[in-house]
């Protein structure tokens, strides 16, 4: 992957972000300075992906006690605990988001049982800086375990974008094609466009093609007709919580992916580090699933598209049931069915 942009870091006492909504015309990054403005860029897409949106709340976790007024350890405890309520609500399908909360309210109990807030300050923000650290390695690691199911000359459909823009770097789904193509494999990859926020179009082959690894965009609509034609040999996705038995909540357009897959006898993959998976949620039916403002449906690029006055659904997610998921690939390898004891089995140390 290009080190010429990232996707978050923290620079000079600030949360800095690429701005997601303005790509592909904009390469902008956000400067933001206080856990509301990392909370309403996580709200409104200016990041986006699981992963990505764990590193930006722990990151708004190292803000927040910056921020804080508090002269003691109790007061800075209190002041981390609304910050991180405020950042919880802001998207509830990702458990990433969940995951890096509790790792950093983890470090809060332990090192605001003291009242030196500047040192405690100090190892929030190291938490913080390493749990992003943690998700490119992770991602590099997943990637490099996925490898062995992109055969030379693979064509690959991905749906929405699970590339480094997804996370710290290197992506979940894009990560391991990025790795493929590392290990010397020909890849192409067909990129759903993903309605209606154009996940596909406009940031998977943004930074594909600034990786110049070859990238086709398709209409939604259109995978079916392709893998009908013989065009696709594999399918591979993030995901945004998958559950104890292997049911994957991903962006809306998913499920249908996975049933046309079935139906052509096309591999299906999810791709995604273990802090996206939920053993706490049963089944896919537990999985809270967010429903988005009206305004990313009824407008595109400012323009209406529907009639005023029509109502429209928008749920951001679908849920595709473990029995289509060909395997699930982590950075400890990947996972097949029965995925109620592989997936548990990650989790076992040894």
């Amino acid at each position: 992957m290009s080190d010429a942009w990232f996707t978050l870091r923290w620079q000079d006492g600030a949360v800095v972000m690429l701005d997601q909504r303005r790509l592909p015309a904009e390469e902008t990054y956000l400067t933001l300075t206080s856990v509301e403005e990392v909370a309403c860029a996580i709200e409104d897409l200016a990041v986006r992906g699981a992963p990505a949106i764990g590193c930006a709340a722990a990151l708004g976790m190292a803000l927040a006690a910056r921020e804080s007024r508090a002269h003691s350890g109790t007061e800075l405890h209190a002041d981390l605990a609304s910050a991180a309520e405020r950042l919880a609500r802001t998207r509830p399908t990702a458990v990433n988001l969940f995951w890096a909360l509790g790792r950093m309210r983890s470090v809060a109990d332990r090192v605001c049982s003291g009242d030196d807030v500047e040192a405690a300050r100090g190892e929030l923000l190291a938490e913080a800086e390493n749990l992003v650290e943690q998700d490119v390695a992770v991602c590099r690691a997943l990637g490099d375990a996925g490898v062995e199911i992109v055969c030379d000359g693979a064509r690959v459909l991905t749906h929405c974008n699970a590339g480094a823009l997804a996370t710290a770097g290197w992506g979940t789904a894009l990560g391991v094609v990025r790795s493929a193509v590392a290990a010397g494999r020909r890849v192409e990859v067909l990129a759903d466009e993903t309605r209606p926020f154009l996940q596909g179009a406009r940031l998977t082959a943004w930074e594909l093609a600034r990786d110049r690894i070859p990238v086709t965009v398709i209409t939604d609509n259109m995978a079916g007709h392709l893998m009908a034609r013989g065009e696709v040999d594999l399918v591979v996705v993030g995901a945004d919580r998958i559950a104890a038995n292997g049911d994957v909540a991903n962006k809306i357009g998913t499920y249908p992916v996975a049933l046309l897959a079935r139906e052509h006898g096309i591999p299906f993959y999810v791709a995604a580090p273990l802090s996206t998976i939920d053993l706490d949620t049963a089944d896919g039916s537990e999985i809270p699933i967010e429903e988005r403002g009206s305004a990313e449906v009824t407008h595109l690029a400012g323009q209406a598209l529907i009639p005023e006055g029509v109502p429209v659904r928008h749920p951001a997610f679908d849920v595709t049931p473990a029995r289509l998921v060909s395997g699930i690939v982590t950075e400890r390898g990947i996972a097949r069915a029965p995925y109620a004891e592989t997936l548990r089995s990650l989790f076992t140390p040894g």
